[in-house]
């Protein structure tokens, strides 16, 4: 089993920044993928921001130059710093995890394994 914590979401002002971190636990290897996907309400949950071990990324177009994924291999855990944020950007953000290969998880519809997600609220 795999266990993954969010923290960080908030209400935030259009323009504004937000930090959200993923804490994995469990039978995780530092080698699974790690990222980011978000469900806005009456949405479908999408892709935002994914990152390979050796850190190898993706993102979003929507986000790409506004959001920054990183990650600390030896403590399974994985950041996403969000700046210049939007109204469009509201959503839950879930933490998600995958053994599969990053092209995989790409190409794919989610990943393996899912936090609780946190919710992220933009709004002047």
């Amino acid at each position: 089993q795999v266990q993954l914590v969010e923290s960080g979401g908030g209400l935030v002002q259009p323009g504004g920044s937000l930090r959200l971190s993923c804490a994995a636990s469990g039978s995780i290897s530092s080698m699974y993928v790690m990222g980011w996907y978000r469900q806005a309400p009456g949405k479908q949950r999408e892709l935002v921001s994914v990152i390979s071990s050796g850190g190898g990324t993706n993102y979003a177009d929507s986000v790409k130059g506004r959001f920054t994924i990183s990650r600390v291999n030896a403590a399974n855990t994985v950041y996403l710093q969000m700046n210049s944020l939007k109204p469009e950007d509201t959503a839950v953000y879930y933490c998600g995890a995958d053994p599969k290969p990053l092209l995989i998880v790409i190409k794919g519809s989610g990943m393996d394994y899912w936090g609780k997600g946190t919710l992220v609220t933009v709004s002047s």
